[in-house]
């Protein structure tokens, strides 16, 4: 088992460790789909105390999946998403494997279509 502090790892497992977290993952969404937005608000979204979900935030803000401007005295969150190109990069592998494989079941249905017929 890694127990490499995060602030250590490499960006790439950096950003699979923020988005192993379900919190952290609807915390990108409501960027995604409602623009930034101060913290109060998202951490409104949430049941939990205030320390936790700055955690999460901290988490999201190291790895660069998101960036934090104060304005006067509130701190606006804003999605960055160029961390997740980098993400599906290493996953585009595995999208051909099952592309190929799907492909390869088609195959073998629509021949056993022409045998039944």
């Amino acid at each position: 088992m890694n127990t490499t502090p995060i602030g250590t790892k490499a960006p790439e497992d950096r950003v699979f460790a923020a988005l192993a977290s379900p919190v952290r993952r609807e915390v990108l969404r409501l960027l995604r789909e409602r623009g930034p937005q101060p913290v109060a608000e998202l951490a409104g979204h949430f049941d939990m105390a205030r320390p936790s979900f700055s955690e999460h935030l901290r988490v999201l803000r190291e790895c660069g999946l998101v960036s934090e401007n104060k304005v006067g005295r509130q701190r606006f969150y804003e999605l960055e998403a160029a961390p997740l190109f980098e993400v599906q990069e290493w996953l585009h592998p595995y999208e051909r494997f099952w592309r190929d494989k799907l492909s390869a079941l088609r195959t073998v249905l629509d021949e056993m279509e022409d045998e039944e017929s």
